[in-house]
Parts: structure tokens; C-alpha cells; sequence
């Protein structure tokens, strides 16, 4: 994926913030969000497919429900350093 795609996938509040917890939880499930992010789970599921189209996010079924982990340690290192630099990022697209 080169930089504009993956800005374009990142550059939604939401999908940030689902990011940001992905950093600091590894691994998440949609309910996780939904609590954490006070937001309708439609939303939230509709974002984690957009992620996941974007092959930032991945996802692995533990019983009926889908956990969710950024895709990769290079992403995670990535999301890291972006969480640290600066919460303007999805303010700037």
C-alpha cells in the first residue's frame, strides 16, 4: 500500500481512534469498540471493513465473535510513532 492509501484509510476519526486502541489492546473485539468508543456498532463494523480492505486490520473468529489486531508489526510500529507524534493526523486530511 503506498502513503496516499494508507493516509486515506487512516484519516477518519473514527478509524483512528479504532487504530489507537488496537496499539495499546493488540486485539480487540467489536463490543471492545462499541464500549470504549461510545459509538452505534454498525459504525464500528462498517470502519474495521474499510480497514480491513485496506489490509491494516485483520481479524480471527474466537467463537461467535471476530477479534480484531492491526495487521502487521510494521503497521503497529507505524501507528505507534503516528499516536505519539501528533492526535491532529485525521484533523489534517
Amino acid at each position: 500500500m503506498n502513503g496516499p492509501a494508507l493516509l486515506k484509510c487512516i484519516c477518519d476519526e473514527t478509524r483512528f481512534e479504532i487504530l489507537e486502541l488496537l496499539q495499546k489492546n493488540n486485539e480487540l473485539c467489536v463490543k471492545d469498540f462499541v464500549e470504549k468508543l461510545e459509538k452505534d456498532q454498525p459504525l464500528i463494523s462498517h470502519h474495521l471493513k474499510t480497514l480491513k480492505q485496506c489490509g491494516i486490520v485483520i481479524s480471527r473468529n474466537e467463537g461467535k465473535k471476530a477479534m480484531y489486531a492491526i495487521a502487521n508489526s510494521q503497521l503497529s510500529s507505524l501507528m505507534s510513532i503516528i499516536t505519539k507524534t501528533t492526535k491532529k493526523i485525521p484533523n489534517l486530511c
